[in-house]
């Protein structure tokens, strides 16, 4: 937990490990949560500011999933959680994803341009864009993995 100091600015780190109380033994004001993380299981440990941004998504991840075991929610709605993931990172949210729906009987909806969640998804909805009028369809996983392909194609050349 981090606290502002009197004087300091807001956006400051502090390393502050135990509650923090005012004289009357209240909790003072904290202005936000530090994170530590470390990907090797040693003693190693980085600030969110030193993370990459596949890093930073699969801390965030962990932290949403940690609380969706403790307090489930009926849905949740991801937007390219897997953008900055390197593919075997997107296979495996994409297996926790569907793990956690079986186990806990949750929804989660998600946008995606990628592969590795289409394939482990029970529903699979394409949203075309023509004359001004947006439209929702549900597709197969061959069509999605079709416009994915085309997509990916498309945006390398």
């Amino acid at each position: 937990m981090m606290k502002k100091k009197d004087g300091d600015p807001v956006d400051n780190d502090y390393d502050e490990d135990g509650p923090l109380s005012d004289r009357e033994g209240r909790v003072e004001k904290y202005i936000g949560v530090k994170v530590k993380v470390s990907f090797t299981g040693q003693g190693d440990t980085q600030s969110m500011k030193q993370l990459s941004g596949g890093q930073k998504t699969v801390v965030a991840l962990a932290l949403i999933f940690a609380i969706q075991r403790c307090d489930p929610a009926p849905f949740y709605l991801f937007d390219e959680i897997d953008a900055a993931l390197d593919p075997q990172y997107r296979t495996a949210v994409g297996n926790m994803v569907q793990r956690l729906a079986d186990m806990a009987n949750t929804q989660f909806i998600t946008t995606t341009f990628r592969s590795e969640l289409v394939k482990v998804v029970d529903k699979i909805y394409g949203v075309t864009y023509k004359n001004c009028v947006s439209r929702v369809n549900v597709v197969t996983m061959e069509e999605a993995l079709d416009f994915i392909e085309h997509d990916q194609s498309h945006n390398a050349e």
